[in-house]
């Protein structure tokens, strides 16, 4: 995992993360591409290795400073997620580049962006583009927590333009 790429003359591009996800041959569907469902499983696994504290003996980038779970105190729900697909993803053995970034940090959300691509050393497909609204929640009480210093300070520098989607254009 990388922690930047370099950004676009045309575009102000924020500073990303470059979580790479290996595809499974369960994730294709009838068609031989990855489906809807395997879609937001893929972005799930970018999101946990990406921002949730890693386990013993783990590397993890330094965007990973959430504790969830039901014995951490912490739980953090989906609110929102959306997908706009550019290609269809066909099976690969080398693992797709999803580059990530914030499109936003709220009071106790954080919306992150996704660009999934074509692996590394490739010539640069984008399959998709995706958003999805996390909330960070206190799983006693069920009430929204504010984000914390540490996290704010660990995800800034990864703060960026929110995705603008074709259809919204």
């Amino acid at each position: 995992m990388t922690d930047a790429s370099a950004p676009a003359a045309a575009e102000p591009r924020a500073r990303r993360l470059h979580i790479p996800i290996h595809l499974r041959w369960g994730d294709l569907d009838a068609f031989n591409h990855v489906n809807n469902t395997a879609m937001l499983k893929l972005l799930e696994e970018a999101r946990v290795r990406a921002f949730w504290l890693p386990g013993l003996g783990e590397q993890a980038p330094p965007t990973a400073v959430l504790e969830s779970g039901i014995h951490s105190g912490v739980l953090t729900l989906i609110a929102r997620q959306e997908i706009e697909y550019l290609a269809p993803v066909p099976y690969q053995r080398d693992p797709l580049d999803v580059q990530m970034w914030f499109g936003k940090l709220g009071g106790s959300s954080i919306e992150v962006c996704y660009d999934v691509m074509s692996p590394v050393g490739r010539a640069q497909t984008l399959y998709a583009r995706a958003t999805t609204v996390v909330v960070k929640v206190d799983a006693g009480s069920g009430r929204p927590m504010r984000l914390s210093a540490q996290e704010r300070a660990a995800w800034e520098p990864y703060l960026g333009p929110a995705i603008d989607y074709a259809h919204r254009g």
